[in-house]
């Protein structure tokens, strides 16, 4: 009887610790080869610049921003929404000071500003921007950077993500995958 169970437990344990892992991270590598690779952002020089999952902060004109952090300065610490009703008069008052601050980088005072270039994210540190709002950030980086606009909204579409399964969703651009592709553009100009 205890050999029996002993043996039972035995090949339970092969089954659900060695078999069952492996099967599934086979499959996980095929379906999802991005995610086997890991999330790191590496330059050409082997510098880790941060994590595709996580928004990073850019600072200056020339830089793609992200969404606003819900948090301090996009520290993963600190995740999570501020939890602040719209209807509040101080969530308003920063929303409407967003929107005049992006207003005022892009020099145009009648800029329709994306919901997303104003308000965070659930988790406040979301990497992804919706392509309209990547596009307003254009006139503002062609500025600093002196590369034609129409280069810049080349390099958004050309990094752009689809609607998941082509259904759910909108496209989208990852920040910090277009800011490492935008530091590209601008070494090889150099």
């Amino acid at each position: 009887m205890v050999r029996q169970a002993f043996g039972l437990s035995l090949v339970l344990w092969v089954i659900t610790g060695l078999v069952y892992p492996a099967v599934t991270t086979v499959v996980a590598r095929a379906l999802f080869p991005h995610q086997a690779a890991g999330s790191l952002i590496v330059d050409a020089d082997g510098t880790v610049r941060g994590s595709s999952l996580i928004a990073q902060p850019y600072a200056g004109d020339g830089w793609f921003h992200p969404r606003p952090p819900a948090g301090e300065a996009y520290d993963p610490l600190h995740s999570g929404g501020t939890n602040l009703a719209v209807a509040r008069p101080d969530y308003q008052a920063e929303v409407l000071r967003r929107m005049d601050a992006v207003r005022k980088e892009a020099g145009d005072p009648a800029l329709p500003v994306p919901a997303d270039l104003v308000t965070a994210s659930g988790s406040g540190l979301d990497p992804d921007l919706s392509l309209p709002a990547a596009r307003a950030q254009v006139p503002r980086i062609s500025r600093a950077t002196g590369i034609p606009e129409a280069e810049l909204l080349a390099l958004i579409d050309r990094v752009a993500l689809p609607r998941e399964l082509g259904l759910f969703g909108e496209p989208r651009v990852n920040v910090n995958v277009l800011n490492e592709a935008l530091r590209a553009l601008l070494a090889g100009r150099r």
